[in-house]
């Protein structure tokens, strides 16, 4: 009894090793060298190409510059009488800045007055006595000539005593005072400066290739470092009707608001201006371009989730972005990370929703 017993463990066992040996191995999901199954799906983070409004947008450093900027000086010799401005006070139109003294103006225009007044009464007499044929021509024409010139002065010596009264000439901030009361000055002696700061100008030189791109009413928009956080906008109002030869650039000039004044004369403008724009243009991610030598392409994802190579001609480069003139359309759905992997014909499956949320802003 025993014996059989054995008997069956033993027919049992070499049946048991017979079936471990001899079964085929199984090769169902392995690929080339035994690594990844040649039909497994690769995961890709993959967006929709969009449509969207594409701004070009050219970087320039400009400079900012006064609306409206004057050295005060004076027309006249004389001693300064006093002086209306206090240093960066905002003055109107009109306002006095300085005055000279006016003795010596009001006592000359009182001499070319009394001196006009004579050679008027000698021009009347002079008419009537030429017209009773008692002077010559010779003499009418001195006493006339006379009359003039003295008139003349008389205009000069009230031009003068005008002179002696500087008066702002358009609303700004007075500069730093360059005079003090009593002082003598001479003609062309600066007192003061004057700064219309209410609107400025950013001023900027736009090279050749652009220049065709901008065009009256054009907004820009740039900043200073003295505000770094602030962003300011002008409008363009002026493009110089000539380059400069030696750089080959043109002048433009934007009139830029500044009520509370933080924009200063001398400023560097960091400036970007938009010169060209496209209400609807195809705007995909730059990291799906593939680049080989001249050609670009990028993965498209078929509705089998398969992926087929599409070349395609790149427009703007935007931040992030770049546009796409042709090779796809609107909607189409195109891999933005897992290239590495991906061949014509790969299928792939996608990421999660987190990892293409970064594209779709």
């Amino acid at each position: 009894m025993k014996r059989r017993v054995s008997g069956i463990l033993l027919f049992t066992l070499s049946a048991l090793l017979w079936a471990s040996g001899c079964k085929p191995k199984s090769t169902a999901g392995a690929g080339p060298g035994g690594g990844a199954p040649g039909g497994m799906a690769v995961q890709v983070v993959a967006v929709p190409v969009r449509e969207k409004p594409v701004t070009e947008v050219v970087p320039l450093v400009g400079s900012i510059a006064a609306n409206e900027f004057i050295e005060v000086k004076c027309e006249a010799d004389g001693v300064v009488a006093t002086i209306g401005f206090e240093e960066g006070q905002k003055v109107k139109q009109g306002s006095l800045l300085v005055a000279l003294d006016e003795s010596k103006f009001t006592a000359a225009l009182h001499e070319a007055e009394a001196s006009q007044k004579l050679a008027e009464a000698n021009f009347a007499r002079a008419k009537q006595l030429t017209a009773d044929k008692l002077i010559s021509q010779q003499e009418f024409e001195q006493a006339a000539a006379t009359f003039t010139m003295n008139e003349a002065t008389v205009d000069l010596r009230r031009r003068q005593l005008r002179d002696a009264r500087i008066l702002a000439p358009f609303s700004g901030t007075v500069g730093a005072r360059q005079i003090s009361p009593g002082q003598v000055i001479s003609r062309n002696t600066l007192l003061t400066t004057l700064i219309d700061l209410d609107t400025v100008k950013a001023e900027m030189n736009i090279p050749e290739r652009y220049l065709g791109k901008v065009a009256i009413g054009q907004k820009i928009r740039f900043r200073v470092d003295a505000f770094p956080k602030d962003e300011f906008e002008g409008e363009v109002y002026f493009i110089a009707p000539q380059l400069d030869p030696n750089t080959r650039t043109a002048l433009v000039k934007a009139r830029v608001p500044n009520p509370e004044g933080r924009l200063r004369v001398g400023m560097f403008a960091k400036l970007d201006l938009s010169i060209q724009l496209r209400d609807r243009a195809l705007v995909i991610p730059e990291p799906a371009l593939l680049a080989s030598g001249d050609l670009v392409s990028v993965f498209v994802v078929t509705p089998q989730t398969n992926v087929v190579m599409r070349p395609v001609k790149v427009g703007i480069r935007l931040a992030g972005r770049v546009e796409i003139l042709s090779g796809l359309t609107n909607g189409e759905i195109i891999v933005v990370e897992g290239h590495q992997k991906l061949f014509p014909g790969a299928p792939v499956r996608f990421g999660p929703a987190a990892s293409s949320a970064p594209y779709l802003d």
